[in-house]
Order: structure tokens, then sequence, then C-alpha cells
């Protein structure tokens, strides 16, 4: 690389280059002949460092393997996957089908310290679950061969019996990696939210307190999964599921939001020296405990007359309706409580009504969180029968949870990203377009999921749905469709809610010249790049390339692109938030452009210009004109 002339890295950034990098800018006397010299850096840490003969922590077999995973670079990109996104053009989600190990590893460049919540509901090694299938070599020719359905020995790849020895270390070996990577990716007021059962809950904990750091552990929420009366035989009668929570910096935090709080009882607004008068309840005042149904207009045994007939529908009436009796509130003052936070509550065919004060500030969350408040599996389940009309996926979280664990971090912070790495269904990104749909908050989802295959004989199956990532792609579009039409004109802002989402998979790179194991020697890796001919593929597409360029340099998934002609050449085009040419890429390396057609790109003035190495099929003097030209201008160029 010269001054005027930049390349595109090859790989994500090598962590244990980096880390190293680091140590040598902050600790200097312990490096030696470009290497940190151990022995100096425990003479200088002195004290502070441990006894290495004797240590506190969790080992396995397998461990230092699974953090050199985490470390090493990878050549991997993501295609584009048109067909099956909705609204490309306009949406700020994401949803990833891949092997979450690489993808997390793809998305530390541009999205490192910019995600707000990380919630995953990973395998919970039940002995059934499906574990994935790295082998800490070379990750993606892992996956491709898993996508395959079987590993070089012709074996299935599926799930973690406990018949096949080290049970817990290949499910810790799974789980460390990927926590390592996802601690990276949390703004630094960020917290990681993880559903978890009584299988793996001590020894997640004691991985977390590493990755995460002891102080930064905030609680382990018991969840309230489901109501079992039923087994009183039996010893274990397991009723809730664990949900661990960590910072990636606690003393950032300014506390996490629950549910509001209530006054105690519910004071009723009768007082029999008053005279009757006629107040009008708006439906969104009123909370009823009674029965669905039309209550017709008339005197009620209690002493209060209906005015109008009232339907009552999930707890809600349809409609306005007056209601007369000795009530000691004037309808002014009525309605100044209620736009203070003041509740209306019916609890009876009496139409009695009492008020419930809201507190102004909300309580963080109880480490004990109740079905009754946030839903249980079986609500879960009911959310993907009314989307599917069927049970395509078992027991996924209750969109009711989720939200309420996204907002209790992104109340104030209603542009925050939000990464589901393990998304199974897709709850995470139902919560999340539902919340905004509640609260008129802008969040974005990045969704996650290895293209595992449905059941052999399951309803998903039997329904078209080959891989749980197709699955979740659907339901996404069908939470976005009821969303959509329950929302249609009742958006404050005036904008349209983003219900959609840019899908993408991921694959081998797309220049062939990067196409190498990393672990590869020297002389071996010159000898490969001087065979190549061509920078790109044949068969990758311009935004394929893009995509893959893009990522690389530090740009997101939801960039702003699009094609163009610019001097006769097809370019693309990508704007930034103002409208204005952020990049401008030339992608076509059997296409050699003119001077003149150079001069045209650098006329366009982008902040930066990308052109494949090959376009210029061995002309330095072309090159070199074209990094004089954008250096005249102050525009970066780069290659590929």
């Amino acid at each position: 690389m010269t001054d005027e002339i930049y390349e595109t890295p090859s790989t994500t950034p090598n962590f244990q280059t980096e880390l190293a990098a680091q140590l040598a800018d902050l600790i200097p006397e312990a490096i030696a002949d470009g290497k940190v010299d151990v022995e100096k850096l425990k003479e200088l840490l002195d004290g502070d460092a441990a006894d290495g003969s004797e240590r506190f922590g969790l080992f396995w077999p397998g461990k230092k393997r699974a953090l050199r995973a985490a470390q090493e670079p990878t050549t991997a990109t993501l295609k584009p996957d048109f067909e099956n996104s909705k609204d490309w053009d306009t949406t700020q989600n994401v949803f990833i089908e891949g092997d979450n190990l690489e993808v997390l590893k793809i998305l530390q460049k541009h999205y490192h310290a910019k995600i707000k919540l990380i919630y995953i509901d990973p395998p919970y090694n039940t002995g059934k679950d499906f574990v994935y299938p790295d082998n800490y070599k070379e990750g993606l020719d892992t996956y491709l061969e898993w996508t395959r359905q079987v590993n070089e020995e012709g074996k299935k790849v599926s799930t973690n019996a406990e018949t096949e020895g080290r049970y817990h270390s290949n499910w810790l070996n799974m789980m460390y990696p990927r926590l390592k990577l996802a601690r990276n990716l949390l703004k630094d007021d960020g917290v990681i939210f993880i559903s978890i059962d009584d299988n793996e809950v001590a020894n997640l904990r004691r991985v977390l307190d590493e990755v995460f750091g002891e102080a930064n552990f905030i609680e382990n929420y018991i969840w309230e999964s489901n109501f079992r009366p039923d087994n009183s035989s039996r010893i274990e009668r397991e009723n809730a599921q664990h949900v661990l929570c960590y910072a990636r910096n606690k003393s950032l935090l300014t506390g996490l939001v629950g549910a509001q709080k209530a006054t105690e009882g519910l004071p009723s607004l009768t007082k029999s020296s008053m005279k009757p008068s006629t107040l009008t309840f708006d439906p969104d005042w009123v909370d009823f405990q009674l029965a669905d149904g039309t209550y017709e207009a008339g005197e009620r045994s209690s002493g209060y007359t209906l005015e109008t007939d009232v339907t009552v529908v999930d707890g809600c009436a349809t409609a306005p309706f007056r209601l007369t009796g000795r009530v000691i509130w004037s309808q002014q003052y009525l309605e100044q409580q209620v736009s203070e936070g003041t509740r209306i509550v019916i609890k009876g065919g009496g139409f009695v009504p009492y008020s419930r004060k809201i507190a102004t500030s909300a309580l963080a969350p109880t480490t004990l969180i109740p079905r009754d408040q946030v839903g249980d599996v079986l609500a879960g389940n009911a959310e993907i029968r009314g989307l599917f009309g069927d049970a395509v996926f078992n027991h996924p979280k209750p969109t009711t949870l989720l939200k309420y664990l996204i907002n209790s971090v992104t109340s104030d912070d209603s542009d925050a990203i939000v990464l589901d790495f393990f998304a199974g269904s897709a709850s995470t990104a139902h919560a999340v377009l539902a919340l905004n749909a509640s609260d008129n908050g802008r969040r974005h989802f990045v969704a996650v999921q290895l293209p595992e295959p449905t059941p052999e004989g399951s309803i998903a199956a039997s329904k078209g749905y080959a891989t749980i990532a197709e699955l979740a792609r659907k339901r996404i579009d069908l939470a976005g469709r009821e969303i959509s039409e329950g929302m249609d004109g009742q958006l404050d802002t005036g904008d349209a809610a983003d219900v959609g989402f840019r899908a993408y998979k991921l694959a081998d790179t797309n220049f062939s010249k990067w196409r190498l194991s990393s672990d590869v020697d020297e002389d071996a890796l010159q000898q490969h790049l001087l065979s190549l001919r061509d920078s790109a593929t044949d068969d990758a597409t311009a935004d394929e390339l893009l995509t893959e360029i893009l990522l690389k340099q530090g740009y997101s998934l939801t960039e702003s692109v699009s094609p163009a002609e610019v001097g006769g050449l097809d370019v693309r085009l990508v704007r930034d938030r103002d409208g204005d040419v952020a990049v401008l890429a030339y992608l076509n390396e059997h296409v050699k452009p003119t001077l003149e057609q150079l001069r045209a790109l650098v006329d366009e003035a982008p902040t930066r210009i990308i052109v494949l190495e090959d376009a210029f099929q061995g002309d330095d003097e072309l090159k070199t004109n074209l990094a004089q030209l954008a250096k005249s201008k102050g525009i970066e160029l780069w290659t590929a």
C-alpha cells in the first residue's frame, strides 16, 4: 500500500496481532524482537499477576483451541439475498443465514462497540440440542461442509449426545469463542441477556465471569416459563428458566428499567354524598376485569347507569362510553389524572370505577419474572400458531418476555441495535418490531441463524420449510405484516414503520486471491498469489463484490447502495445520510477504463473510490494517473 492507494484487507482483523500491538503501545518494555516477553510482563505486573501453578477458573478440554477459534481471522463474506429480503432499499434490519462464529467475525469491523443489547437463546445442551460443528481450523470450510449435511468421514453432524464423551466440553467449546466475539460488539454501556436452563447455567455463569468480568454481572433472572400442577410424584418439577445478564461495563449503566410501579389498592371514585354526574371514558383509559361481551345500556346493580352499550374485548372497550353515578371526579379532573398516568379499573358488572395510580418513574426488573407479567412458553407457542396457523416451531420465547428485556435496556435509546446470533424462529426480531410499534421506537435488529434442517416429519417440514433460517425469515415477514395492519394510520411520526429486513447468506470470499487457508505458510501463499490471474470469481455479481469490500473496509450491512453510469462505466454508488456520494465503486475487471472515464469518476467527488486491481489489466501508468487525480481532489483510492 502506498500513500496514494489503499488495499482492501483480505480477512477480518487478526485479534492476536492486534492484542500484541496494543500491549506494545501500552507496555513497550514487554516487547522483545517483535514478540511479547511474557516473563518481562509478569515482572512488570509484580504482585498483580496470579501464580501460574495455582489459579482459580473454569478449565476444560479444548479451551485453548476455542480461544484461538475466536482470534483466527476469516476471509468469509456475506452475500446479499435480495429474493428473501423485504423492503431492501429502506430497511435498517438485517437477517443473516450462516454459522454465527464466522458471522460474528465479519461483524467486528463495523459493528464493534455499536450494539446496545444482545439477547441469545442458545442450545441448552440437553443431549438432543444441535451443537454448532466447529473444528477450530478453518471455520468457513466446516460450515460449507456441514451445509452438505455430512463431514469428511461421511458422519452426519447434528446433536451433542452424552454418549459421545466430553459432553460439557463440546458445549463450552461452542459458546466460549462466540461470547468473546460478542463482547467486542457491545457498546460501553451495552448489556447481554442469555436464556439457559439448569443443564449448563453453572458453567455458563463461570464462562461469562471470565469473558465479561465478575464485576459486570447484573442478575440471574428467574423466568417462570410454565405452570406445572401435575407430576407431583417427581422430585424435579422444573417450571422456570434462567436469564443471565451481564454488562460490558456495569459502572456506566444508570440502571435497567422494569415494570412501572403501581400504588397498592384500587380506590373507588364513588362517594355517596356527591350528586350524580356523567363521565365519558376513552377505551385507552380503562382496564376491565370482567368477561368479554356486550353490556347493555341501563342501570346496574351498583347504582351506576350505563348511558351507552359497552362491548369488551380482551379487557378493553371497543368504543368510548358514558357512565352516570355519584363520582368524586369531574370530567376535567379525570382527564388530568389519566394524562399523569392513572388508569381506571372496572372490576365487575356493576361498572363501579376504581383508580390505579402509576408512578412516574419505573423500577428495575426484579429477580423473579412471573409468567403473568411477561407470558410463558404457551404464549410463545400461541404466537407461532397465530402467525403460521400451526405449531411449526416448538417452545419459542414469547415476545412479551423479550419486549420486557429489550425495553429494560433501550427505554431511553429507541434507536438501539439489538443482536441475536442464535435467532431460532426470530422471536427477538419479532419483539423488536412489536416494541417499536408500541412506543414509536426505531430500534433495529441483526439476527443470525444457522440453516439447520427442520426435523424430518415435523410440521415445519410438511409446510415446506426446509431450514430453521427459512422459517425465521417467514416469521419476520408475517409479524411485520400483522404489525403494519395494526398500526395503519396510528404512527405519530408520519413515517411508515420499518418492518422489513435485508437478508444475507454466509459464503466463501468472492476473491480468488484471498481464498486460502489462513494457516498456510508464507512460501505457499506467495506461490498462490503468483498463480492467480483475476481478482474476483467470474460468477460474482457487482453487488456481491461490493458487499464484501464494504464489510472489510468497515461499512455496515445497511448502506444506501444504488447502480449508476458515470463516464460510460457501470458503477455502484454508496450515499451517506445526507445523500452525498461516500463511495464510488467500479467493479468490472474485464473492461479496462480509459483515463477520461476515470477522470469522470473523480469528478463525481466521492469520499472514496474503489476499483478492482485487475480492472487496470497491468497498466501501472493508468493506475498511477488515477491515484494522482484522486489525491488532487482529496479522494481516497482503494483497490481490491
